[in-house]
């Protein structure tokens, strides 16, 4: 593990078995090749997530990208959670064009720049599918949170997530079935991205506890907009957890308190109604 401008960057065990296995079948420049552009992609979504104001407190890199440990602070809104993760497949874009520029020109070797065409294209693609922590299982949370509660924006993400890993291992067992060899890469990257999701999904209450605990920003920009509040109608008997599943991610919000007679009989500010939730 090194610490580059206060980033904590590491390889995952993933990486290092590939790089074992890559010695051994000497693939070592090929190996070489990926690692780089698995660092100028995960690069680019540390540049965007400083862009847009949110601390980079860990990378982890993997063979097909990296996972980054971001400390946002109720600051990350969906807009900005699509555009950071967008940055990474943008960069693999821009290394295509440059490779393609030197291939049109004859310069360099057309096999190795072929390989590399390849290897951004592979990784790009790969990083769009709807699976977290991959680039496209954040663009699919950013957009589903415009439109969903937060908490149902995670249960939902981590249920597609689940099923399109499980989808990945049963396409990496497809040749044995007929008569081929195992993709033992495609394999291990399903296992890992399963296993990281059916964590993530055990621990949903408390990423949902963490995203109520910041709420404070999407007051303070309220505040700043003077924009109109979102309202959530709720009657006297519905108990608290099921109303705060109800906050969206990019508004706040006032409760409005309904009786038996389906009379407003309260209107409550998000703010209170959390610190019932928890008590204070």
């Amino acid at each position: 593990m090194i610490r580059v401008f206060g980033i904590e960057l590491s390889l995952h065990p993933l990486f290092v078995l590939i790089l074992m296995f890559s010695v051994l079948t000497g693939q070592f420049l090929e190996l070489l090749t990926l690692f780089m552009i698995v660092f100028i992609h995960e690069l680019g979504h540390v540049c965007a997530a400083y862009l847009a104001g949110v601390t980079v407190r860990s990378v982890q890199l993997l063979p097909f990208g990296g996972v980054a440990v971001i400390e946002d602070h109720g600051r990350l809104t969906a807009g900005r959670e699509i555009g950071i993760a967008l940055a990474g497949p943008l960069q693999n874009g821009i290394l295509i064009l440059m490779a393609l520029v030197l291939k049109q020109a004859e310069y360099g070797n057309i096999a190795y720049l072929n390989y590399f065409i390849g290897a951004n294209a592979m990784i790009a693609l790969f990083n769009l599918l709807p699976v977290l922590p991959l680039d496209g299982g954040k663009i699919l949370q950013g957009l589903l949170s415009l439109l969903l509660p937060y908490y149902y924006t995670l249960l939902w993400t981590g249920r597609v997530s689940i099923g399109a890993s499980l989808m990945v291992i049963l396409f990496a067992l497809l040749p044995l079935g007929a008569g081929g060899g195992l993709r033992l890469n495609l394999l291990m990257i399903g296992a890992f991205l399963l296993y990281s999701n059916a964590t993530d999904q055990r621990n949903l209450p408390y990423r949902f506890v963490a995203f109520l605990m910041n709420r404070e920003r999407i007051y303070e920009r309220y505040q700043q907009s003077e924009g109109l509040a979102r309202p959530i109608v709720a009657s006297l008997a519905k108990p608290l957890d099921e109303i705060v599943r109800l906050f969206k991610r990019n508004h706040y919000h006032y409760i409005y308190v309904m009786n038996k007679d389906r009379d407003i009989v309260a209107v409550v500010p998000e703010q209170r109604l959390i610190a019932s939730y928890f008590g204070m």
